[in-house]
């Protein structure tokens, strides 16, 4: 029994970063002081929150573990809260990730000497030797933060939060961990994240107390793999979407857009999982990207559903870059998850070729391809006419896909995950009339009208 026990707590910490070892150079802190680049650094002043909001690759991770590290060093038995938007980011990256915790800490400062006595991952909890204590708490659960104390916080991607576009207000995961920021003199937190304009991002900018730090991509290049700068910097650099998650630029609407961020912060737009309605029917769309080759878009993969008031519900953006046996694999499982009634393709983009592929992995799953008769820009418009009119929810927050359609303009060429959504909406609330589109239409455009008479 007890080889049993050994064999898999070996399982669960194979896969971690090996705890740096001390030995008689200098300090893992000491390491982190003579790489860092200055903004890398707390600032100087009377700051409380200090913001960092920076492009993928700056380094925003090390920065958030290198600096609760330090405090959690100069507080002994001092009590820090680990936020993510699930407890499986908290734990996979600020603790586990090759920039998390366990990566910037000497093993000699961990209690016991080890991973194995310091870390307990199931409860999400590290221990240092003077015995300190992280937490982690994901934004799922924001409750869970309303009893504990804590001596200082360090949030990651507060943008993507489940309740981000709630601000500040009551009973969010930020209010409650700002109750909670009790002991010590001088109790701070840190947030690292990629700029989005959500509400909480916009009201902790208006704070006199919040320090920011911006920075992109490019300062950490030489850090960065070859495979990156080629596949991702080259092939959004220049582009709106790039100047948001390379050069950490926060943006406002895009002119011309047919979805705007205000559609994703009214009240009752993002709902958990377990406050969903009963839903009639769901589907798993798919836009199947031409090739694998790093110049090519990805696979949309959207699974969405419907209520009986006549609703729609984004419950998953699976989309990656995908082989076709892997996004049909892909496709197929969240049709078993979620029960789906059918996999939706565009039929006159591969849709013969998608239900091949589909019934190569499952030859039972239903396949319903949407005829797409129409452009782009008419597909896309009655979807977004839908969320003008609150008729469509997201259950959690999918900043990819929430970010190609808030940035796309039509007569651009349109992306992978929006394409994927509208087939999804298109098929369950538009099915394949011309009348019903054109419906939607004139009714959102009415309201602008509406909304323009009143302004």
């Amino acid at each position: 029994m007890l080889a049993k026990i050994e064999r898999r707590m070996k399982a669960f910490t194979r896969h971690l970063p090996p705890p740096r070892q001390r030995a008689s150079g200098p300090s893992a802190r000491q390491r982190w002081l003579s790489m860092a680049r200055p903004n890398q650094l707390p600032p100087l002043g009377d700051w409380f929150v200090w913001l960092i909001l920076a492009g993928r690759g700056f380094g925003k991770t090390r920065t958030g573990a290198e600096s609760i590290a330090q405090w959690a060093r100069e507080t002994p038995r001092g009590r820090f809260a680990l936020v993510a938007q699930t407890f499986a980011d908290a734990r996979d990256t600020m603790v586990e990730g090759e920039s998390g915790l366990l990566s910037v800490l000497d093993e000699s400062e961990l209690r016991g000497g080890s991973v194995d006595t310091a870390w307990n991952r199931s409860l999400g909890e590290l221990f240092l030797r003077n015995g300190a204590r992280f937490k982690c708490y994901s934004s799922e659960t924001p409750r869970k933060l309303r009893g504990p104390q804590h001596h200082g916080a360090w949030g990651d991607e507060p943008a993507t939060w489940d309740d981000a576009d709630q601000g500040t207000a009551e009973d969010t995961t930020w209010s409650n961990l700002l109750f909670g920021l009790r002991l010590g003199d001088d109790p701070r937190v840190v947030l690292t994240g990629t700029p989005r304009p959500v509400r909480l991002v916009r009201e902790l900018l208006k704070e006199a107390t919040t320090a920011l730090t911006k920075g992109g991509t490019y300062e950490n290049i030489g850090n960065l793999s070859k495979t990156f700068q080629r596949n991702v910097i080259a092939k959004y650099e220049g582009t709106r979407l790039g100047r948001q998650e390379l050069n950490g630029e926060l943006l406002d609407d895009t002119p011309g857009a047919l979805w705007k961020y205000a559609m994703f912060n009214r009240e009752g737009f993002r709902l958990k999982f377990e406050d969903l309605p009963d839903l009639v029917r769901i589907v798993v769309a798919i836009d199947p990207q031409a090739s694998q080759s790093g110049d090519n878009a990805e696979s949309g993969i959207v699974v969405a559903g419907k209520d009986a008031e006549g609703h729609a519900y984004v419950l998953g953006d699976l989309s990656g870059n995908f082989s076709p046996i892997e996004w049909a694999t892909t496709a197929v499982d969240a049709y078993t998850y979620h029960k789906a009634d059918a996999i939706v393709p565009e039929k006159n983009n591969g849709g013969d070729m998608v239900a091949t592929t589909v019934r190569t992995v499952n030859p039972n799953v239903n396949v319903s391809p949407v005829w797409a008769s129409r452009g782009k820009h008419t597909r896309a418009e009655p979807v977004s006419a839908l969320y003008e009119q609150n008729r469509v929810h997201h259950v959690g927050v999918f900043p990819d896909l929430e970010g190609q359609m808030t940035t796309w303009v039509p007569g651009e060429k349109s992306p992978d995950r929006m394409d994927a959504l509208v087939w999804a909406l298109t098929e369950l609330m538009l099915g394949e009339e011309e009348e019903a589109p054109a419906k939607a239409v004139v009714v959102a455009a009415a309201f602008r009208g509406m909304r323009r008479k009143t302004s």
